[in-house]
C-alpha cells in the first residue's frame, strides 16, 4: 500500500506511475518518435474508449481521431501529435472533436508538448494532455445563444433606421437644410457603427463556441498577402502613407530566374483575408505618417506574417490585453476614430482555429508590429493534400 507519511532518509519514496496517472482527472498520452503509443492513461481510455492494453503500440493516428467541428477529418500533417513531433513545441488545440472508438464525437481540450530529457537534448517524443470539455461547450453554447439572439433581433431595426436615414439624405427624396443634413449625416454614421456592432458579437459569438464556419484548404500565403496590399493603397496614399508588400524570406535563382518561396497554409481563405484586412486597416487608421510593411518569412515548419507600421504605438500595460473582448486602447486619437473593440479578439480566435498564434510588439511613438504564426506546409505536403482533397470531391471518388 502506497503510504503518503513522511519517508525514512534511508528509504525514499518510490511513485508508482500508474497510480498517479489513475488520479488525474485529464487523459494523458506518451506518443514516441516512431508515432507509437507509449503510455495511455486510465483517463485517455474513458475518453477515447479504448483500453490503455490495446492503444499502448498502436500508431497514434488509429487511436486519437480527430476531426473539426464540420466533422471532417484533420489532415494527417495538421493533427496535433503529428505537429508536436515534427516540429518540437507545443501545440494547443480546443476546437477539434475526438471521434472515440465507437465513433462519437467529443469536444475536448488538447495539449502536447515535447519530452526532453535534458537541455542538451532533442526531444524524444510527446506529451499530450486532453480533456472533455461537452460541459463547457453546452454553458458556452447557451451564452452564446443568448448574444446571437438578441444581436440578430437587434440588427432588423438598426437596419431599417439607416435605409430611412439614408433615404432622407438623398437630395432626391427629401430637402434638408445644411445644418439638418450634417446631424442626419452624424446620425447615419452612428448607425453604421452599431450595425457594425451587432455584425461583430453575432461573430465573436460564434467565434467563441465553435459556430464560426470554417472551410479550410490549401492556398499560397504570398499571394493573398499581395491582394491585400494592393487593396489597402489606395487607401494608405490618401493620407500620405507608404504601404508595400515585402518578401522577407530569400529567394533562389534557378535558369536565370529568380524563383520566390511558397509559404502554403491549410486555412479558410475569406477567414484569414478578415484578419489581415483587419490589420492592415488598423495599421493605416492609427499611423498619420510613415509606412506601413506587410512582410512574409519563416521556415520549414512555420510560416510568419508580419504587418508593420510607423503609427503611434500600444502603451506596454495595455499590451497584454489587447486581444479581449471590447478592450480598446484609451487614448484621444482611439476615441476619435471608434471602433467596437472585437477585431482583434476576433482575428485571434480565428489564427487559432488554425493552430497558429498572433501577438503584438509595440512602443509609443514608434510603432507596432503585429505577427502571426501559421503552421507551414512543404510543396510535396500541399501537392498531396490537394490530391486527396480533389479525390474526397470527386463524384466517383477518383482525382
Amino acid at each position: 500500500m502506497l503510504g503518503f507519511g513522511k519517508p525514512r532518509a534511508s528509504q525514499p519514496a518510490e511513485l508508482n506511475t500508474e497510480f498517479l496517472l489513475s488520479a488525474i482527472v485529464d487523459g494523458v498520452v506518451l506518443v514516441g518518435e516512431d508515432n507509437t503509443i507509449h503510455l495511455f492513461s486510465q483517463a485517455a481510455s474513458s475518453i477515447t474508449g479504448w483500453p490503455a492494453q490495446e492503444a499502448v503500440g498502436l500508431d497514434f493516428r488509429s487511436v486519437l481521431v480527430m476531426t473539426d467541428e464540420h466533422g471532417q477529418p484533420y489532415p494527417p500533417e495538421l493533427h496535433p501529435f503529428a505537429q508536436a513531433l515534427r516540429t518540437h513545441s507545443t501545440i494547443k488545440d480546443s476546437k477539434g472533436l475526438l471521434s472515440t472508438r465507437s465513433g462519437k464525437l467529443v469536444p475536448i481540450s488538447l495539449i502536447v508538448s515535447p519530452v526532453i530529457e535534458d537541455v542538451n537534448s532533442m526531444a524524444t517524443g510527446v506529451l499530450g494532455v486532453l480533456r472533455d470539455i461537452t460541459a463547457e461547450k453546452l454553458e458556452e453554447n447557451r451564452r452564446s445563444e443568448f448574444v446571437s439572439t438578441a444581436s440578430h433581433e437587434m440588427r432588423t431595426p438598426i437596419a431599417a433606421i439607416e435605409g430611412y436615414l439614408a433615404l432622407t439624405l438623398n437630395p432626391r427624396v427629401a430637402n434638408v437644410d445644411a445644418r439638418g443634413r450634417n446631424l442626419l449625416e452624424k446620425a447615419h454614421t452612428a448607425t453604421k457603427q452599431l450595425s457594425q456592432l451587432f455584425v461583430d458579437l453575432l461573430t465573436s459569438a460564434k467565434a467563441e463556441d465553435g459556430r464560426l464556419a470554417s472551410y479550410p484548404k490549401i492556398i499560397e500565403l504570398g499571394e493573398v498577402l499581395e491582394q491585400i496590399t494592393d487593396t489597402g493603397r489606395f487607401i494608405a496614399q490618401k493620407k500620405g502613407l507608404e504601404l508595400k508588400y515585402v518578401l522577407s524570406a530569400g529567394t533562389d535563382v534557378r535558369g536565370g530566374r529568380v524563383v520566390r518561396p511558397l509559404f502554403y497554409v491549410y486555412v479558410d481563405p475569406g477567414r484569414i483575408r478578415e484578419v489581415l484586412q483587419n490589420l492592415v486597416d488598423n495599421a493605416i487608421k492609427y499611423t498619420n505618417e510613415g509606412s506601413v510593411i506587410v512582410a512574409l518569412t519563416g521556415d520549414s515548419s512555420v510560416a510568419q506574417v508580419q504587418i508593420k507600421d510607423t503609427g503611434i504605438g500600444i502603451p506596454e500595460e495595455d499590451i497584454p490585453h489587447l486581444f479581449q473582448k471590447f478592450y480598446r486602447v484609451d487614448n484621444s486619437m482611439t476615441r476619435s476614430l471608434g471602433g467596437t473593440g472585437l477585431g482583434l479578439f476576433i482575428s485571434q480566435k480565428i489564427i487559432e482555429l488554425y493552430n497558429g498564434r498572433i501577438w503584438v510588439e509595440s512602443q509609443v511613438g514608434k510603432g507596432s508590429t503585429f505577427f502571426i504564426n501559421l503552421p507551414r506546409l512543404t510543396s510535396e505536403q500541399a501537392l498531396q493534400m490537394q490530391k486527396t482533397e480533389a479525390s474526397t470531391l470527386s463524384p466517383l471518388g477518383n482525382p
